[in-house]
């Protein structure tokens, strides 16, 4: 068993070293082309992931099931702002060789560090919990497997396809890219069963519309679930060492190729995402079914209207987005506990400690949807904290050097901070309000 398992460890190592050598020709000129972008594809896919967790699921179908094709904008304007945020991270890890909340750590006073690796851990559980709790509700409804054995299954596969990151960078991001691949083709199909008004789509998309509090409130929830503070930290970790730079023009290079593989990435994201809300949209609102407030609901009203494939379609795509994204949110908390405060835990632990919430959450029965939305809440209140980190440090010319942000880049981001800011001390107000 030993033997086999060094066997593996050194394929994969062998693996990762022609990644390397096939990027250094592409940076060289060598080769051109898609073949010139296929090494450096992996971790924008891997941070998109966090995009189409369960959470959108939730935030979307509602949205398209209350108000039809209206709402399609934020979406553009949420994938806009990740977009950008992403690549911003990408390019953090690239010029300094160090994830964000090391950064942090290195430059910001201990006390405020604490404070961001206190919230950042809550995030992470908070995003933890949604993506377990869809991943369980989906083998729940697919398999019909109780939940609390469904919740143990979910901790149990997560944590062997986490168990793949010692065999190196390359076959969890093999791994990953296949499930968002898996999440894209659903939703393919799902849009051709569905027959969506792409009039509508196109208007929808570009115009925005905001008709009353409710509607707003929707908003700030897409928003919420769309632009995740983990995957902020994630992106510059995965960047950091995976292709070093030797120096300043090697820099540029890398950080065009990350830049092209975030476009692809984030593109394939918004689509699922745009695509959930106009498929709601088709087929809820259309019929009158504007009440749709649950995933449940929503897979048992598919059935009679779609029919079965379209239900059980629904149902992979929502078990691939919750194991896939669940694997990221534990990847995530481990930089962030090692990049803030310099000591990391076994990954059986994390994985078991942020378990607990979701197994406790399904043995007192309480409701896996309204649980989403309180766990969306939770990542509104610390969003603000990488976002404007981010924004501070990329801006630092001692720190990035030749990829320092443009003058537009900063000014643009500081918008979609403010924007984001706003809305969310916005939906905190409603929500205890409410």
């Amino acid at each position: 068993m030993g033997h086999t398992n060094s066997l593996a460890v050194k394929k994969a190592q062998a693996s990762e070293r022609r990644t390397v050598l096939a990027a250094r020709d592409a940076i060289e000129g060598k080769v051109t082309g898609i073949r010139a972008l296929l090494p450096f594809i992996g971790p924008a896919f891997i941070a998109s992931i966090a995009y189409v967790d369960p959470g959108n699921f939730a935030t979307n179908i509602q949205s398209g099931a209350r108000f039809g094709y209206k709402m399609l904008w934020v979406i553009v304007l949420a994938n806009l702002m990740a977009m950008l945020l992403q690549n911003m991270s990408a390019k953090l890890g690239i010029a300094t060789g160090q994830n964000l909340p090391e950064v942090c750590r290195q430059y910001l006073p201990k006390w405020l560090t604490m404070i961001m690796w206190i919230v950042s851990e809550l995030a992470a559980m908070a995003t933890d919990l949604a993506e377990f709790l869809g991943a369980t509700l989906a083998l729940n409804l697919l398999a019909g497997i109780p939940m609390f054995y469904a919740v143990i299954i979910t901790g149990i596969v997560t944590y062997f396809i986490l168990l793949m990151e010692k065999y190196g960078f390359r076959p969890i991001e093999k791994f990953i890219a296949a499930f968002a691949m898996i999440i894209g083709l659903c939703y393919l199909v799902e849009t051709v069963l569905s027959k969506p008004n792409f009039a509508q789509i196109a208007y929808h998309s570009v115009v925005p519309w905001l008709g009353n509090k409710e509607s707003i409130m929707l908003a700030v929830g897409v928003i919420g679930a769309t632009v995740m503070p983990h995957a902020i930290y994630l992106h510059s970790s995965l960047t950091q060492n995976r292709i070093v730079p030797r120096n300043d023009m090697e820099k540029i290079k890398i950080q065009k190729f990350s830049s092209l593989e975030i476009l692809i990435a984030m593109f394939l994201a918004g689509f699922v995402n745009l695509a959930m809300m106009y498929m709601a949209a088709s087929v809820f609102h259309t019929s009158g079914k504007s009440d749709i407030a649950d995933l449940t609901t929503a897979y048992h009203t598919l059935t009679p209207l779609l029919g079965s494939a379209a239900a059980s379609v629904f149902l992979i795509s929502l078990l691939a987005s919750g194991i896939s994204s669940s694997v990221v949110g534990t990847m995530a908390g481990q930089v962030i506990m090692q990049g803030f405060v310099g000591f990391a835990i076994p990954v059986w632990v994390r994985r078991l400690v942020t378990m607990l919430p979701s197994i406790i959450i399904v043995a007192i029965g309480a409701d896996p949807t309204q649980t989403l939305v309180i766990s969306q809440v939770i990542l509104s209140i610390v969003l603000p904290f990488p976002v404007i980190a981010l924004i501070y440090f990329t801006q630092k010319r001692e720190l990035m050097g030749v990829l320092t942000n443009k003058r537009i880049t900063t000014i643009v981001s500081s918008l979609f901070a403010i924007i984001i800011l706003g809305l969310n001390i916005w939906l905190v107000i409603q929500a205890f309000i409410g």
